[in-house]
């Protein structure tokens, strides 16, 4: 949809943006929640914020929202739950679907579709809640060997996401794991770059952006502080990767957010080894859009604006 026709389909019509939240990401959501509204109203929609909480359908209702862009990062607004409200309220809102949501935040089912379609994803053991640590501690062992990366089954902005090397508390990482985040997998550590390629559109109008490489310059990998905090990465846009290798990364994402069902928007994180083979690690369903955020900087790279992307954004709540 042109700018022109959804600021028609919009006339006297209400956007709320859904922000905040009380996921373990509250803080980034309030950022890109913000960054967005005032995308919005400066360019003459009719938005408002709301911080979303256990009453928000009641607040919603208050506020009389004919459409709601979601900018929340993490449970509930990136797992399918508020996608699910909003569908029974028939309230159009950004993004994907409840389906590609859900499939999106749950890391084990994604690398499971990956793995279906011969997209290659790093090995992993996974380890859900009832499961025997010490047995599936000694599988991963042999398995994956150490370097490995331990990370929660449905967490994002790397939270819950530590590198353990030969000589950690190897049981002792994995039992903080489960009591802070229950299900939990252990994955193969690829030596090699760091690279994020953002996707817009939905299904076969769907295409890829330029892919970004994260030089992080303090901390061991791009871990939260390195996402949020100024000056602690570097973006390399386009990736320095052979070309063949940023085409093959391209295409994979491509077909990563095509096959989860993703509508609008997404961001696929992929490491490219050594020796320029891209593996997919996981894809987010609503990406920051902070000012220090990948997608609005990869946007940036293909003469898309701030504002022209949350345009892109926005009509998504009516593909």
């Amino acid at each position: 949809m042109d700018p022109f026709s959804l600021r028609e389909k919009l006339r006297g019509k209400r956007t709320v943006v859904f922000y905040g939240g009380w996921s373990s990401e509250r803080e980034v959501s309030l950022r890109s929640g913000r960054k967005v509204y005032e995308s919005l109203r400066r360019q003459g929609f009719d938005a408002v914020l709301l911080d979303v909480d256990r009453d928000y359908i009641d607040r919603l209702k208050e506020l009389g929202g004919d459409v709601v862009v979601i900018m929340l990062h993490g449970k509930p607004g990136e797992d399918g739950t508020i996608q699910g409200a909003l569908e029974t309220l028939r309230i159009p809102y950004t993004g994907s679907r409840v389906l590609a949501s859900a499939v999106g935040m749950d890391k084990i089912t994604t690398k499971r579709i990956l793995l279906s379609l011969g997209i290659r994803t790093p090995d992993f053991v996974f380890v859900p809640l009832e499961s025997n640590l010490e047995e599936m501690g000694r599988e991963a062992l042999r398995k994956l060997g150490f370097p490995m990366i331990i990370k929660p089954r449905e967490e994002g902005s790397s939270i819950g996401v530590r590198i353990i090397r030969e000589g950690d508390d190897f049981f002792g990482l994995m039992a903080r794991e489960r009591e802070d985040f229950g299900d939990f997998y252990l994955e193969k550590f690829i030596e090699g770059k760091s690279v994020t390629v953002g996707i817009l559109g939905t299904r076969e109008n769907s295409f890829a952006l330029p892919s970004l490489e994260l030089r992080v310059k303090k901390g061991e990998f791009y871990d939260y502080d390195a996402k949020y905090r100024k000056g602690y990465t570097e973006f390399i846009i386009p990736a320095e990767l052979p070309r063949s290798s940023l085409e093959e990364l391209e295409q994979l994402s491509l077909l990563t957010h095509r096959a989860v069902g993703c509508r609008g928007f997404s961001r696929v994180d992929a490491v490219v080894s050594q020796d320029g083979v891209p593996y997919i690690l996981e894809i987010n369903t609503i990406p920051g859009m902070t000012e220090l955020s990948d997608l609005p900087a990869e946007a940036e790279a293909a003469g898309i604006s701030y504002d022209e992307l949350v345009l892109r954004i926005l009509a998504s709540a009516f593909e």
